[in-house]
């Protein structure tokens, strides 16, 4: 579809609560933004979207095409997505079903919608059926954010939850990789793994390192935006602060210099060795954790005066008489 088409869709959609006319009309049809590979600029397209249970799910079939689409190469490099359903927006992480998973999902997604039956027969390509998942809210979250302490909190809350599910699927994928070795190395390849195959083959290495690069996509630009904005406003405003601020700082660089091997490491997450990466992730656990208790115990106070959104107007004042 051209570019023009895809803005008439696109803006249709939005300015009618998803429902569009047209050769969609009365379709399941949702907005995906990516995020460029190369570019580094949002792009928003109109795909068509099942759904097997609770999982929501898009073909990258380019109507099979001998390449796949360009929105697939950006969640590839960039897995961080937003979603436009009905009126519904929001955040999600693109993964990429493989194995069995893969096959069965597609088995499904014809039995639903034919014509992708039609596209994989024209491509000697495999179709990739990507699972857009919804990052669940952590606990820790407050509920009504209304200052700029509460937006630190939610922030971090969801930087732990996420480390931790980072490093779940990296335990269950070097496990199952180990499982499988030790079964292949026993004769016994076509054994059946405990807990089903599917949910197994749903934990391979693409999915960890969707999870873990998204994880650090999130990260550096969280960092990126304390360095060039929050921190040099807060130096200003509370100039007892800046011993402080410069150590958080520092903190931020040693944490990107982890984060830098870590995704070195995810190209070759297939053959990573799970000693190394989880070394790697253990490193990160640990300079992210006791930099995110330091920013809690010496910015909290301060940010507890500033409201959120932030409104106009002079900012706040530790000084007495200002």
């Amino acid at each position: 579809m051209s570019e023009s088409f895809n803005q008439s869709v696109i803006d249709e959609f939005r300015a009618n609560g998803g429902k569009v006319g047209g050769p969609f009309e009365g379709g399941d049809l949702l907005l995906l933004t990516t995020v460029g590979a190369k570019s580094g600029r949002e792009h928003t397209v109109p795909l068509a979207y099942i759904r097997d249970g609770d999982l929501l799910l898009v073909v990258a079939s380019a109507a099979g095409a001998p390449r796949h689409p360009a929105w697939y190469h950006n969640l590839l490099a960039r897995p961080a997505v937003r979603v436009e359903l009905g009126e519904e927006v929001f955040d999600a992480v693109a993964v990429p079903a493989e194995g069995a998973a893969r096959e069965r999902l597609f088995e499904h997604v014809v039995r639903v919608a034919p014509g992708y039956g039609d596209y994989q027969a024209r491509t000697a390509r495999t179709l990739p059926v990507v699972v857009l998942e919804r990052p669940e809210v952590p606990a820790e979250v407050p509920e009504d954010v209304t200052t700029m302490a509460g937006k630190l909190l939610e922030i971090h809350a969801w930087l732990r939850a996420q480390l931790g599910h980072v490093r779940e699927e990296a335990g269950a994928h070097f496990a199952e990789r180990a499982q499988h070795e030790e079964t292949r190395g026993a004769g016994e390849a076509g054994t059946a793994r405990p807990g089903g195959a599917e949910r197994g083959d749903l934990r391979l290495g693409l999915r960890l390192r969707q999870h873990c690069l998204a994880f650090c996509q999130g990260l550096e630009l969280h960092h990126r935006g304390e360095d060039a904005a929050v921190f040099p406003a807060l130096a200003d405003m509370h100039p007892h602060l800046r011993d402080a601020l410069d150590r958080l700082g520092e903190q931020h660089r040693v944490i990107a210099r982890v984060q830098g091997e870590l995704v070195a490491l995810l190209d070759g997450i297939g053959t990573a060795e799970p000693p190394r990466f989880m070394a790697e992730l253990d490193r990160m656990s640990e300079e992210l954790r006791a930099h995110l208790d330091d920013e809690e115990e010496w910015l909290l106070p301060v940010l507890a005066q500033i409201p959120f959104p932030p409104v106009p107007g002079p900012p706040p004042s530790d000084q007495p008489g200002k």
